[in-house]
């Protein structure tokens, strides 16, 4: 199918005739979409709706994007694209803190975020003819099953932070620059303002217990990238 069966999508845009345009345009390539137009309504309809992916503005009425964000992460790992005023790299980052997986930058041009949508959704299908667990001492990964685990610990990911660790793991002893990473997850290139790799690295870095001063897990190579350490998870 063409949607490649994301199925529906909660939109949660204010801007009636901006809502109005996607939702016709995903409909049109085979997606079920439910339109919320406020943020206070928008965790009931997620948890009515029950989508495959939210596309969520930040600046909303009756509470702001960024808080809805985090109520639908604290429940659920579905895939969630925020909507972010344009040239503001401060809403991209807050955005990803608090659970994004991706984002679009208005004025949105409905055919990008349909591109955005479908690589979310072939980030979600695992490929049957590659590996599809990962093991580095207590460190183990599961992408069939999306889970990590940390010992006998689970440890739990967004959509994004998963495949990043994937990406990073399955690379292991290699520098990945941050323009490798986005052009590999994203299909855009390191503009040298874009920060979201940055994030996603903290953030991983606190969930897997590597020491944000002095990582060792996750190691920063000045001036080139990261380079994930299969020797650190040794007992």
């Amino acid at each position: 199918m063409d949607n490649l069966g994301f199925g529906r999508v909660l939109l949660v845009e204010d801007d009636e005739r901006l809502a109005t345009l996607i939702a016709h345009f995903l409909r049109q390539h085979g997606y079920e979409v439910r339109t919320v137009h406020r943020g206070d309504l928008a965790v009931a309809a997620f948890v009515e709706f029950k989508p495959k992916v939210v596309v969520l503005d930040l600046m909303l009425p009756g509470q702001s994007g960024l808080q809805v964000c985090r109520e639908i992460r604290s429940v659920s790992d579905t895939p969630i694209v925020i909507l972010t005023a344009k040239e503001d790299d401060l809403d991209h980052i807050l955005g990803l803190e608090s659970g994004a997986d991706d984002y679009v930058i208005k004025p949105i041009k409905p055919p990008v975020l349909l591109a955005r949508l479908r690589a979310l959704q072939r980030r979600q299908v695992p490929d049957a003819d590659v590996c599809n667990a990962l093991t580095f001492g207590h460190l183990a990964i599961d992408r069939s099953r999306r889970e990590v685990r940390l010992g006998d610990e689970a440890v739990e990911l967004t959509t994004m932070e998963f495949e990043l660790l994937w990406l990073l793991a399955s690379a292991a002893g290699k520098i990945l620059s941050r323009d490798e990473i986005l052009n590999r997850m994203r299909g855009i290139a390191f503009d040298g303002l874009n920060r979201s790799v940055d994030v996603y690295i903290s953030k991983l870095r606190g969930k897997l217990n590597d020491n944000p001063r002095e990582p060792v897990c996750i190691k920063t190579v000045w001036g080139k990238g990261y380079l994930f350490n299969p020797f650190a998870w040794e007992l």
